[in-house]
């Protein structure tokens, strides 16, 4: 071999331990980021569909012969999703299913635990928003219209100003103060359609007009 060629082969070499590992480096280390991503992503739809599956048990515990929902079947079910599906929005609906079920058989500090939840921690704005008016409903109903009034404080999205507004004038209402409810009503009124505003909430200002009266 002469020295020309083993100066090749030396520039080869240094080329190999300069470049070479490198680029195969990256190219492994952009094939773990693939298949990763494709694993990832396998397995958010199986838990996609592990707590559709088992939402959809939830729901189905409704469906009995007496149209009541199993209240130990619906623990079971929606202790199963917090436990497996912690923080995702299909716990926190399951837990807004089991604060409703609290409710209608008198349990009223359960539904508060449940609601709490998910007002402190929300999947997302809107789960937040429905949490924080059902919660806001079973508090008046222990006859704390003043701690539920507090959860009605800030901003609300557009499209909850008017159940907000609604929900802030019974809660007014409840606590004499008839002047502010009116207000609250006419807030609420003002963000719904002239259709939508002739129902119930237009029956609760005539009511509030015929107590001035």
């Amino acid at each position: 071999m002469s020295s020309t060629d083993d100066e090749q082969l030396v520039a080869a070499k240094d080329w190999w331990q300069r470049n070479g590992k490198p680029l195969v480096t990256g190219g492994l280390l952009a094939l773990i980021v693939v298949v990763g991503w494709q694993a990832w992503q396998k397995y958010q739809t199986n838990q996609s569909q592990g707590a559709s599956a088992l939402y959809q048990q939830l729901l189905e515990t409704a469906l009995t012969p007496s149209g009541q929902a199993d209240a130990g079947r619906v623990a079971e079910i929606a202790g199963k999703l917090k436990s497996d599906f912690g923080g995702s929005a299909y716990a926190q609906y399951g837990s807004l299913f089991v604060a409703r079920v609290a409710v209608d058989t008198g349990k009223l500090d359960d539904a508060v635990s449940e609601l709490k939840g998910v007002t402190d921690k929300p999947a997302n704005p809107t789960l937040g928003e429905i949490a924080r008016q059902r919660l806001a409903r079973v508090l008046a109903a222990q006859n704390k219209p003043e701690d539920a009034l507090k959860l009605l404080d800030g901003q609300a999205d557009k499209a909850f100003l008017a159940s907000r507004e609604e929900l802030r004038g019974d809660l007014l209402v409840q606590l004499g103060r008839t002047d502010d409810a009116h207000a609250a009503y006419q807030k609420a009124k003002a963000a719904l359609s002239q259709e939508a505003a002739v129902g119930g909430l237009q029956m609760k200002l005539d009511d509030l007009a015929k107590g001035d009266a």
